[in-house]
């Protein structure tokens, strides 16, 4: 197993790489959340601000205008700023690389990084939340320019070690957010998965908005091994020696089985589920989703 720094050189230039068209299309993404994570649920009257042009009609306070003989819209909770979570899975599985330049860890800084710029640059406050067998210290959700590097400063003093409690950890975060939030998840899902799907539907009961970005190594989809290979499990140690080659077919099969069943269960909870691996240019794999979510919206 190798690991690098999780704000190696490599990441750092892999941040930078984040290209107009993709800050483009990522600000129209969150300019829409504004409103649609909160679609179908009640909404909190907040206060009256003027009208003005673009404004739905329907949304015009006739009674005040009748007091006043001035047009004013009603402006409700879901169209106050959006506040976001960068959830970040620090298990020891995410150190991992088989060849690529970026650890798991590394490839999530640089989506998590991306997208907290983004946010900031409108104006969302945006928090980071890690945890491994137990939810960390994280930073609390704020929208000053300065924020993004607070962000990779706390990143940067992070190393993905030891294990990791999944599901306990989503129900801590369920618990801990007050507001309706968007929760954008980063792990390599390395655990049960019928903990971790109550966890999520926690999560979407409390009427946040969720994203799971399921990160794995290229070799972790593509099982680039022949003849006989020890593999280690990295939280718990535990190593078995296997006839790669013979092996390669079943596990291609479970690892398709497993991300489809994600997929499936992540669509039943209204869930997106991002599947990448580290072999993917990490501006174009994010860039793609995001425009396909717009085209579902």
């Amino acid at each position: 197993m190798t690991t690098v720094n999780p704000l190696s050189p490599e990441a750092v230039n892999q941040i930078k790489r984040l290209d107009l068209r993709a800050r483009t299309v990522v600000r129209g993404f969150l300019q829409g959340l504004h409103s649609s994570p909160f679609h179908g649920f009640s909404v909190q009257f907040s206060e009256h601000r003027r009208y003005n042009r673009g404004d739905d009609p329907k949304s015009i306070d006739w009674l005040v205008y009748a007091k006043t003989d001035k047009y004013y819209v009603k402006r409700f909770e879901a169209e106050t700023n959006l506040t976001g979570y960068i959830v970040m899975d620090l298990s020891r599985s995410m150190g991992f690389t088989h060849r690529q330049q970026l650890t798991k860890f590394d490839y999530c800084v640089c989506l998590a990084a991306s997208l907290c710029y983004l946010m900031i640059m409108q104006q969302d406050p945006v928090g980071l939340i890690t945890f491994g067998e137990k939810v960390q210290a994280g930073l609390p959700a704020r929208s000053r320019r300065g924020h993004l590097a607070d962000m990779l400063g706390h990143l940067a003093k992070l190393q993905p070690a030891g294990k990791t409690d999944l599901p306990a950890c989503l129900s801590q975060v369920a618990s801990m957010l007050r507001q309706r939030s968007l929760v954008m998840l980063f792990s390599d899902l390395l655990a049960d998965p019928e903990p971790v799907f109550s966890s999520l539907a926690r999560l979407r009961h409390g009427g946040h908005d969720v994203i799971l970005f399921h990160i794995l190594d290229e070799a972790e989809v593509r099982f680039p091994y022949d003849g006989p290979t020890e593999f280690e499990d990295p939280e718990s140690g535990e190593k078995i020696s296997i006839d790669a080659t013979g092996f390669r077919q079943e596990y291609l099969d479970a690892i398709n089985q497993f991300q489809a069943d994600y997929r499936q269960r992540c669509s039943d909870l209204r869930i997106d589920y991002v599947s990448m691996d580290t072999s993917m240019p990490f501006d174009k794999a994010l860039t793609e989703y995001l425009i396909n979510r717009q085209a579902r919206f």
